[in-house]
């Protein structure tokens, strides 16, 4: 039961980031400020949890350059894209992306890849597809929809790197640490403002959300094993959309949900394991 809570927790916070970014940006936050400021505590909590465990920061620094810069895409592009985006939409285009640009990238490593895979990877994309076909119903803006899904692929470019980790906690405190570069300065070049709220939401977000999450999430992978965790993952938009619902008033559609069901199935189908 206690891994079962502290994989939920995990779960909400990792959710709480979408409806977090989105409160804050409905305020009047600059999208730039608030993705800066998020890194910026992010990398103060990660690298003070790797302190207080005694870790040693994996100081190579020209292979960390292409992680920190997925990092920096996918923070710059979530920022952006909830400036239009519903909470649990843009957390569903998340992930879609995120598994599409996994697969993809699969394709070009020449690694094997199953039939579930495929079957999961056009899921996915079907219902993509489906979600941001316009319609009466639903029409999100074009920029929106591609910054969340340079998002997804930067996320999915960073977890391709990064699935090799030795010391994931240590690795994702030193990407943060040098993603805050090329945030801070497009926060100069922009000079985006903060309101207070949204300062506090960036760094709720950064801290609680995003460092103490990961922190939390590392300590139950290894519990949960790769199917179960991947599983554990699918709840983060469906606690996203429940998260807009209560505290942004977002509806819930007939056609998001048909959406949900189809990419989540394809997440969830590509990670069947064979017999």
């Amino acid at each position: 039961m206690r891994l079962l809570w502290l994989t939920i927790l995990a779960m909400v916070a990792f959710a709480a980031n979408s409806v977090l970014t989105r409160v804050a940006l409905t305020g009047a936050s600059d999208p730039f400020a608030f993705a800066a400021l998020r890194v910026m505590s992010g990398a103060l909590a990660l690298l003070v949890l790797v302190y207080l465990r005694g870790s040693v920061l994996p100081l190579k620094l020209p292979t960390r350059v292409p992680s920190s810069l997925a990092l920096t895409v996918y923070m710059l592009g979530f920022s952006l894209a909830y400036l239009s985006l519903p909470s649990g939409a843009g957390a569903l285009i998340l992930f879609g992306s995120v598994q599409i640009s996994m697969f993809a990238g699969a394709l070009f490593l020449k690694e094997p890849v199953p039939v579930q895979r495929w079957l999961g990877g056009m899921l996915a994309l079907g219902g993509l597809v489906f979600l941001l076909w316009p319609d009466a119903t639903a029409q999100f803006p074009a920029f929106a929809v591609f910054a969340m899904i340079s998002a997804g692929v930067g996320w999915g470019i960073y977890s391709l790197i990064g699935r090799r980790a030795r010391d994931p906690l240590a690795d994702t405190a030193l990407n943060f640490a040098l993603s805050t570069i090329p945030t801070g300065i497009v926060w100069l070049l922009t000079q985006g403002a903060l309101t207070g709220m949204g300062a506090v939401l960036a760094i709720v977000a950064g801290v609680v959300t995003s460092g103490f999450g990961y922190a939390l999430w590392y300590r139950v992978l290894p519990q949960l094993g790769a199917s179960r965790a991947g599983v554990a993952q699918l709840s983060v938009p469906v606690l996203a959309m429940l998260g807009g619902f209560v505290f942004l008033g977002e509806g819930i559609t007939f056609k998001f949900v048909i959406a949900s069901v189809l990419v989540l199935g394809g997440i969830g189908v590509s990670m069947l394991r064979r017999p």
